[in-house]
């Protein structure tokens, strides 16, 4: 059988996942805004920093003194990411693990959410990036890792610049600007619009996906010999993935 032209021919060391809008089908800094009474205008920045202009300092600090999120708000982010998480996310990182593949989230979120959905998903504490935020002694906020590069448009691809150090081969997907800015750097970038759709992320990218389920990484993470050494749920997933290529609800 002749290989498909969207088939990884050699094996990719790590994957990269975005956390907001990718591995869970919520916006962290918006879910905050709800709870705080600001949601209109915080949800209008993000969808220009995500789509448009791009994440920087000036638009973080804004978010952050519109919602002054609480302690206990934004370890309550973690779990609610994790009772958000796209379909099939939880298996597909653990089959990848399983492969060999070492497995990272990164994101411009807050890193006690991120933490906690991270290592809800099994995802060692090393591997997760993500902006770190102080709190006064009642837990009121107080500020945020302005030196994080998490906090510039430029800032994830920094970080895969550092990981190539580890992972010559690396897949990342994520559904927002700053995600896309690593495309030059990894073997694949792959832009995710399963929970929500970018028209211009979609047009910049070689290949997206626009499912709802994480299955339809993996027929784009795999190699050939690597399938075969699926188990059978595992291959079902996978075929799943292959199934929403063919129906073009993934661009390739």
């Amino acid at each position: 059988m002749k290989t498909p032209s969207w088939q990884l021919q050699t094996p990719v060391n790590a994957v990269v996942f975005d956390c907001d809008g990718t591995l869970s089908t919520i916006e962290g800094i918006d879910e905050l805004a709800k709870n705080n009474g600001v949601s209109s205008t915080v949800a209008h920045l993000t969808a220009e920093a995500m789509g448009k202009a791009g994440i920087n300092p000036e638009l973080y600090q804004r978010r952050l003194d519109l919602v002054r999120p609480r302690q206990e708000q934004v370890i309550a982010l973690g779990h609610h990411y994790f009772a958000n998480q796209v379909p099939d996310a939880d298996t597909v990182v653990q089959l990848l693990k399983r492969l060999n593949k070492a497995v990272y989230l990164v994101s411009a979120g807050l890193y006690p959410a991120v933490k906690i959905f991270g290592e809800l998903l099994q995802i060692p504490r090393e591997n997760i990036f993500a902006v770190d935020i102080q709190f006064d002694a009642l837990g009121n906020f107080f500020d945020f890792e302005r030196t994080s590069p998490l906090v510039n448009n430029q800032g994830k691809r920094d970080i895969v610049n550092q990981l190539k150090s580890q992972h010559p081969a690396i897949i990342h997907i994520g559904d927002g600007l700053n995600d896309y800015v690593t495309h030059d750097l990894v073997t694949r970038f792959i832009g995710y619009g399963g929970a929500f759709y970018r028209e211009n992320i979609a047009a910049l990218c070689q290949y997206y996906i626009r499912t709802a389920s994480m299955c339809s990484l993996l027929p784009l993470v795999l190699t050939q010999n690597e399938c075969k050494e699926l188990e059978t749920d595992e291959r079902m997933l996978y075929e799943k993935g292959v199934t929403a290529i063919q129906n073009g609800m993934v661009t390739v």
